[in-house]
């Protein structure tokens, strides 16, 4: 028996017989009962000898015990109400995202983005806005397919669904699909949509669009493209425009790689310009622009437009849209624009648009002038594009990767992805956007070709056109009476910008 133990059984003996002395007096006690008294004595000084593993064992039981609840309960937090799982993609943090938003829904709001990837895009920034400011619940978007394009591609299948709903949770709720009793109700009944006003106030939504939400507690806004203002929003709300954009539509993972993929292979070979090249037929079709086309070529692209509901089935004069500004340049014009501005001939011009309409014959003298034009199908494998190929939207969501990271931006004509680049190259620092003023460039290009100008006196002119036409800071031109002639929010955020000097209001 070691000294600790006999130390320990000799202070028991003794307590023993004191309880015996207290319990019984002077009498002659029970030596049965003071050996179970012992024994239990022994029981307690061994337990008090209780080896140090011991103790390290039940302290690793008890945190390992705290650190499973508390992980239990962040998964609960992580899923709560609308499912929301944690993202696993490497591009983002996990419980990275902010606090869900508690607040009384007044309804659900249902959106059908219609047109092109960057038409659907901003006007789903839109939507999120106007669901905060109802307070309603927004249910994720279901893209209409019934466009020109006839891409079947799903929110999902472009955009990262969990990012889209974790990074605006202390915003809005969204949710995957509608609560089981409401699905119920949509399925049993149709439900009411409506088509809000464009380029609408906030005024309009409260007054408007908020009672028929809290009448039929389902809304469905059959169009989501510019359906608020440009200007006179709450800095809040033209900032969140800004969070929807530029954080929460992220595109999905393959999509996000493939396009940082084409601009590391790019960068191999020093800056590059991105070049969007509308002359797709459909393009010229819709418009009705026919500049440099053949009697032949250009009877084709009118009967396209009058093959589709909804395009100008009248006579275009396609000469006086074009002194207006209003049609695209041709490749053979752009070629000369880039020369008179003096872009270097060994440039590397990635194409960012669709097919162009005869690119044999209208590609010609842009490829001579710059033989460096390459486009996603000549710098990827057909393996790696493969997966999104016959996906209008996805090829475009490629397009606008590769647009926003290049050294130069240079747009032909208009439309929502050079608005939706110019401005997210203004939130990235105000990289270089060349906006052409087409209206002055075919008058100085009709005059060099017709021999008023020589070659210096054109390219001067250019380049002096052009010189505040880079997307430096500034300031949005408004128009509050003709919204549709001023400059669109999402082209020059300036809310979301450093701040520059206030420019006088058209009226």
């Amino acid at each position: 028996m070691d000294q600790r133990t006999k130390a320990g059984y000799e202070e028991s003996e003794f307590v023993d017989k004191m309880e015996a002395k207290q319990k019984y007096g002077n009498v002659d006690v029970n030596h049965t009962a003071i050996a179970g008294i012992k024994a239990e004595r022994m029981k307690t000084v061994a337990a008090r000898q209780a080896s140090p593993l011991a103790c390290v064992k039940f302290w690793v039981v008890v945190l390992s015990t705290m650190l499973l609840i508390l992980w239990l309960c962040a998964i609960q937090l992580a899923t709560l109400d609308d499912r929301i799982t944690v993202p696993k993609s490497a591009f983002y943090f996990p419980y990275s995202f902010p606090s869900q938003r508690v607040y009384k829904s007044n309804g659900y709001l249902i959106i059908s983005p219609n047109g092109g990837l960057n038409q659907k895009r901003l006007g789903i920034c839109d939507m999120v806005v106007i669901a905060r400011y109802l307070n309603v619940t927004l249910i994720l978007p279901k893209f209409a397919h019934g466009s020109y394009w006839n891409d079947t591609s799903t929110f999902a299948d472009i955009f990262d669904v969990n990012n889209f709903i974790t990074s605006l949770r202390d915003e809005v709720r969204i949710l995957r699909e509608l609560p089981p009793e409401q699905k119920r109700k949509a399925e049993s009944e149709p439900l009411y949509y409506m088509f809000p006003m464009s380029f609408a106030s906030l005024e309009y939504y409260h007054g408007r669009v908020l009672p028929r939400i809290q009448k039929h507690e389902i809304l469905l806004f059959a169009q989501t493209d510019a359906r608020l203002a440009n200007n006179g929003l709450p800095a809040e709300l033209q900032k969140l425009r800004c969070r929807v954009n530029y954080k929460a539509l992220k595109f999905t993972q393959p999509i996000e790689e493939t396009g940082r993929k084409i601009v590391t292979l790019l960068r191999q070979n020093g800056p590059f310009l991105v070049l969007h090249l509308r002359y797709e037929k459909d393009v010229l079709a819709f418009t009705g622009c026919v500049e440099g086309l053949t009697k032949e070529e250009a009877a084709v692209v009118k009967e396209m437009r009058y093959s589709h509901d909804g395009w100008w089935h009248k006579p275009i004069d396609s000469k006086k849209k074009r002194e207006r500004g209003s049609c695209p340049l041709t490749p053979e014009e752009t070629a000369l624009v880039f020369q008179a501005l003096g872009i270097d001939r060994n440039t590397t011009i990635y194409i960012a648009s669709g097919e162009i309409y005869q690119k044999q014959k209208r590609m010609a003298d842009l490829a001579s002038a710059y033989p460096n034009l390459v486009r996603k199908q000549t710098i990827l494998k057909p393996e790696e594009l493969e997966p999104f190929l016959n996906h209008a939207d996805q090829m475009a969501a490629l397009d606008y990767i590769v647009a926003i990271e290049s050294d130069i931006f240079v747009p032909t004509f208009v439309g929502n992805m050079v608005k939706a680049v110019e401005g997210h190259r203004r939130y990235l620092g105000f990289r270089t956007t060349i906006s052409l003023d087409r209206k002055l460039l075919v008058s100085l290009i009709d005059q060099y070709k017709n021999g008023t100008l020589n070659w210096d006196e054109f390219s001067l002119l250019v380049k002096k056109t052009h010189e505040g036409r880079t997307g430096k800071p500034g300031r949005r031109m408004e128009i509050p009476e003709h919204p549709r002639q001023e400059d669109y929010f999402y082209s020059n955020p300036q809310e979301c910008l450093p701040p520059v000097a206030q420019p006088p209001t058209i009226t």
